[in-house]
């Protein structure tokens, strides 16, 4: 159990590893901003830290190998458990992790009913609604075919929309002064693939993102291009800025 909470509190930013330190784990400067006493959501409360973590999960991905390729690489109207087991398994391979059948049949379970309660289940743990079933973005449309619900997500906070931008250029393009919009909408781990968006939400989502970022990030269609411009050094600033503004 130990284990398992110190696994996710990695994956999602709770904790870091400290490596070369006698005290091996500390607690992030997010972690502490959002689960400390005084902090943002100290109970879990807010679906603002629910959207936060599954972007810690799908977005970036480097501890939950199975949530990032879930929602980055699926991209047919429906799935069952067997049509992603296969592909799942050369795409860790290629990560370099070594997975058994019976890990990843499990990864798998855990990840999709993350997202989906069991129906008819037998106890009442399996009863309860999962903490990022409240997202909306995975439905079971009979049993055992599952399908991403895309579209707008009025769920999710434009400051946590935000703040997924920023953390993906920051990790992918950190050089970049501009982002282009079909990356923003179809890149691996992008906001528009994680958040499952369509071109429309994402658009308006980014109409506004000057307001919300003071300036700092963008929006510009002219001359043909649609792209996000950023006029700051630091995209890292600007995450914990927007994590903030998430919950306000």
């Amino acid at each position: 159990m130990v284990s398992s909470i110190r696994h996710w509190a990695l994956a999602c930013r709770v904790l870091e590893d400290h490596r070369d330190s006698r005290i091996p784990y500390g607690v992030t400067s997010l972690g502490e901003a959002i689960f400390s006493d005084d902090g943002l959501d100290p109970y879990s409360e807010h679906l603002a830290t629910a959207w936060f973590v599954h972007w810690c999960l799908a977005g970036e991905g480097s501890r939950a190998t199975t949530w990032f390729w879930l929602f980055n690489r699926v991209s047919s109207p429906s799935f069952t458990r067997e049509d992603v087991h296969v592909p799942l398994t050369q795409f860790a391979k290629k990560r370099g992790q070594k997975l058994s059948a019976s890990t990843l049949t499990r990864d798998i379970e855990t990840c999709v009913r993350s997202y989906v309660p069991r129906v008819g289940a037998g106890s009442p743990e399996d009863y309860a609604e999962p903490m990022l079933g409240e997202l909306g973005l995975i439905q079971e449309e009979q049993k055992g075919v599952f399908a991403f619900r895309r579209g707008p997500k009025i769920t999710l906070p434009d400051g946590l929309f935000a703040f997924a931008l920023s953390n993906y250029w920051r990790r992918t393009a950190a050089s970049d002064t501009a982002l282009a919009f079909e990356g923003i909408v179809y890149g691996d781990g992008s906001p528009g693939r994680v958040f499952k968006l369509d071109e429309d939400s994402v658009a308006e989502r980014l109409f506004t993102l000057s307001t919300i970022t003071r300036g700092r990030l963008i929006w510009d269609d002219t001359a043909g291009l649609r792209q996000v411009i950023r006029r700051t050094d630091n995209l890292e600033s600007v995450e914990v800025d927007m994590l903030r503004a998430a919950y306000v």
